[in-house]
């Protein structure tokens, strides 16, 4: 991943990803597959808007992005609300983490990665940080959707499956949209994943 890019998109506000609300398949698969709170790792956590949901709703929560910009805004985030929260500045491949998590949530960080070989070497890393029972919700830019001229990359369901089988159960793999609060929201795969033993 190109940690200086999304640095620099941070540094001149180029973040249309960034959203002022947290993402609404959070929300709904916290509530609908009834994840109880635990330690859970936001993965490419940006300015902090979804672990900041997730901390207000009993979850023990990390923040991990590899842009310095990011992670300043998400601290300045929690701290005008008084959320306790451990951010982490750091390449997710390389970084020094103290698991296991009970959740690894992932907006759009999966999807950044080119070839199956990446994808798989990022699903044995989301593994080996999950609890024995532990999950991974994960969304990712939908490639089996009507392409767009503007949008986050995209996977099929296909190439998701291939990179995650040998890891993860694939407790649920939805259509969906990014939700966030565009008009018109880019098209994703809302994909919860069980860690295999």
């Amino acid at each position: 991943m190109a940690d200086r890019s999304f640095e620099q998109r941070y540094q001149d506000n180029d973040i249309p990803w960034d959203r002022p609300r947290p993402d609404s398949n959070l929300i709904d698969s916290i509530q609908q597959f009834s994840i109880p709170p635990g330690r859970v790792l936001d993965l490419g956590c940006g300015t902090g808007i979804n672990a900041l949901w997730l901390a207000q709703h009993g979850f023990e929560t990390t923040g991990l992005d590899c842009s310095p910009t990011a992670i300043q805004k998400a601290e300045q985030r929690a701290a005008e609300h008084g959320a306790a929260i451990t951010w982490i500045t750091a390449d997710f491949m390389t970084a020094d983490l103290s698991g296991p998590f009970d959740l690894v949530f992932d907006r759009g960080c999966f999807h950044c990665f080119d070839s199956l070989d990446q994808r798989k070497d990022f699903a044995r890393r989301v593994h080996d940080l999950l609890t024995d029972d532990g999950l991974w919700l994960s969304l990712i830019g939908n490639a089996d959707d009507v392409p767009r001229e503007v949008g986050p990359p995209t996977l099929s369901a296909a190439e998701i499956a291939e990179a995650v089988e040998s890891c993860f159960e694939i407790v649920s793999l939805r259509a969906g949209c990014f939700g966030g609060g565009q008009d018109d929201p880019p098209k994703a795969w809302i994909a919860l994943l069980k860690k295999r033993a």
